[in-house]
């Protein structure tokens, strides 16, 4: 047999298949086409070459309890996605909540570091203070205790010039002081 234009159609008769069968047959074995006239595409064919055997046709009713295995699986699918999804806004709102909670929390958070941070730098400035005081305290102390000294020697002084000017003439023109142990001595070996 030699090679033949054939429409889809034409190509779907000699074969005993549908004419888009034919046109997926052509498309696969890339044989060769080109247009008519009429607009219709002819397509150069060896019926010899090709070896094809046309599957068995089922009827549109085989279809049919497949079909409604599958619409109801669908209705099946889509009745557990509506549970999910009514699950899922459930969490997300409980998600929100915690999220506004989290937020919450976290500005609460900031606000008492600010306040530690605060309250640490016036416990420092106190402390510096504190030191501060503490050793001025200790000059004053100091101070204290140097004029006290200071006090005690002026009154041991006056006292000791008291108590000399309340001797007899002789006995400061003896230079006896009192409270001396050699004047004492020499005064007790006198009389």
């Amino acid at each position: 047999m030699g090679t033949e234009m054939l429409s889809y159609n034409q190509l779907g008769d000699r074969l005993n298949c549908s004419p888009e069968a034919a046109r997926a047959l052509v498309k696969r074995l890339r044989l060769p086409r080109q247009k008519a006239n009429d607009g219709k595409v002819l397509v150069s064919v060896d019926l010899s070459e090709i070896n094809h055997k046309p599957m068995p046709v089922r009827s549109p009713a085989d279809h049919h309890p497949i079909i409604a295995s599958l619409k109801a699986r669908i209705e099946v699918l889509q009745t557990e996605l509506a549970k999910i999804e009514a699950l899922a806004s459930g969490h997300r709102a409980d998600f929100e909540r915690e999220r506004e909670r989290a937020d919450a929390l976290m500005a609460e958070l900031l606000k008492v570091t600010a306040a530690a941070m605060a309250a640490k730098e016036a416990a420092a400035r106190l402390e510096g203070g504190q030191v501060r005081l503490c050793q001025e305290l200790s000059d004053v102390h100091s101070d204290r205790d140097a004029w006290r000294s200071e006090v005690e020697r002026l009154i041991l002084i006056e006292y000791r010039r008291n108590e000399r000017e309340c001797l007899p003439w002789w006995k400061r023109l003896a230079g006896w002081a009192p409270n001396h142990p050699k004047t004492r001595l020499s005064a007790s070996t006198t009389s």
